[in-house]
């Protein structure tokens, strides 16, 4: 069967290939801990999930514009308007709210990108980036900092990587997979290198309230840095994470208004709108920055407390797994190529040697573009986590 050259390297996702595999072991009676899935494990707070109830029982389930109910579209300027540290005023008219922040960044890589084009990307990477850039014919380049500093990028990093084709950037802070966080003076720099280059600039910030560097506060963001500072830009994020919503798709972009004007016209022709529940829900959370705060400071505390007992478990346990101390999202990226040998000598089959002998279940680092290391989900609970460290650990006994 013959397919068209859109897809020719088109790999699926390894995160959900390894998610699906820990399933379908558990339904053979395996004793499978999935440490895979990159989303929360709590549920969505209830006074968020009435929203999208309430919307459904009153008959609100018909098409909206394609960029959004206009009320979420405002919900979203007025919440990021607030949290900026710069004082952004930020116009509806540059909000697209998506079936997700992946549609987001699908929507901005096909709307900006094509062959030719070369696109930036920040290594350790998520594992879609590169293939949304592909998917738009443009070719993607990984970009790594240095990894004693988190492989943050500097501006020395991306000139180094930079060329005549060079149209995009592409960078995840807190990342997923190494949970590093650029400070607000790293962020600006990259964004100042990006303005000077004329680079578009897509900043995916779904883990920006998910953060450990300081009581309640944000990530820094593009949006809390000087407009003068910025060239163009997308800035992406959504409900997925910070509201345990991932299963409700709410992204959404913000961008200056003709851009988002462009996305939205897209997205009219391909998924048109996302799902109208879905966004009575997300408005719903944004309505009520006091309470939202709340649900999202009740889910920081219980993760910070898995990232100690991960780290700390790691030194102990097993000190031989180096890794990245993350600072926010959930996660854990640690180099495991020391382990490796003529039978195990990449990370998919270290991976894969572990979910045997073990059955804890992890995502090989080749999937986000360094085979040296792993990555480990704390997003499930602190037992589960513990049975996860002694099961590792005895293996190397």
């Amino acid at each position: 069967m013959e397919f068209s050259s859109n897809i020719a390297s088109l790999q699926p996702s390894a995160t959900m290939a390894v998610s699906a595999l820990a399933k379908q072991l558990r339904a053979q009676g395996r004793d499978v801990i999935d440490l895979s899935a990159g989303e929360p494990d709590f549920p969505t707070p209830s006074w968020i999930a009435e929203g999208g109830l309430e919307a459904v029982r009153t008959g609100r389930t018909r098409y909206t514009p394609a960029p959004g109910l206009p009320e979420l579209r405002q919900a979203v300027a007025s919440d990021l308007s607030r949290r900026s540290r710069a004082g952004w005023s930020i116009s509806p008219d540059s909000v697209v709210v998506t079936a997700g922040a992946k549609q987001a960044l699908w929507n901005a890589c096909f709307a900006l990108f094509g062959p030719g084009d070369q696109v930036l990307i920040a290594s350790p990477y998520w594992t879609s980036y590169p293939q949304m850039v592909g998917l738009c014919g443009a070719d993607p380049v990984p970009v790594r900092g240095p990894e004693e500093n988190g492989f943050k990028l500097r501006p020395e990093d991306l000139e180094a990587a930079a060329g005549p084709s060079t149209r995009g950037l592409i960078i995840c802070s807190p990342s997923n997979p190494t949970g590093t966080v650029y400070t607000l003076k790293e962020l600006e720099a990259v964004a100042e290198w990006a303005r000077d280059r004329g680079v578009w600039i897509l900043s995916d910030e779904i883990y920006r309230r998910i953060v450990f560097t300081g009581a309640g506060e944000d990530a820094p963001s593009l949006s809390d840095l000087p407009p003068s500072t910025l060239g163009p830009y997308v800035l992406v994020d959504g409900a997925s994470k910070c509201f345990a919503m991932t299963g409700w798709r709410i992204g959404y972009s913000v961008t200056e208004p003709e851009v988002a004007r462009k996305l939205a016209a897209f997205q009219s022709h391909t998924t048109s709108n996302a799902a109208t529940p879905s966004q009575y829900a997300a408005l719903r959370a944004l309505s009520d920055p006091v309470r939202a705060q709340e649900s999202i400071g009740n889910m920081v505390t219980a993760f910070l407390r898995r990232r100690n007992l991960m780290v700390e478990g790691f030194s102990r346990r097993l000190p031989g797994l180096t890794l990245v101390e993350p600072e926010g999202a959930f996660y854990l990226f640690f180099r495991v190529d020391g382990e490796y040998s003529k039978e195990v000598s990449d990370s998919q089959a270290w991976c894969s040697r572990v979910l045997e002998t073990t059955g804890v279940a992890l995502v090989p680092g080749a999937a986000f573009g360094d085979d040296r290391y792993v990555r480990l989900s704390y997003a499930t609970s602190d037992d589960l986590l513990t049975e996860a460290l002694r099961r590792l650990s005895e293996e190397r006994e």
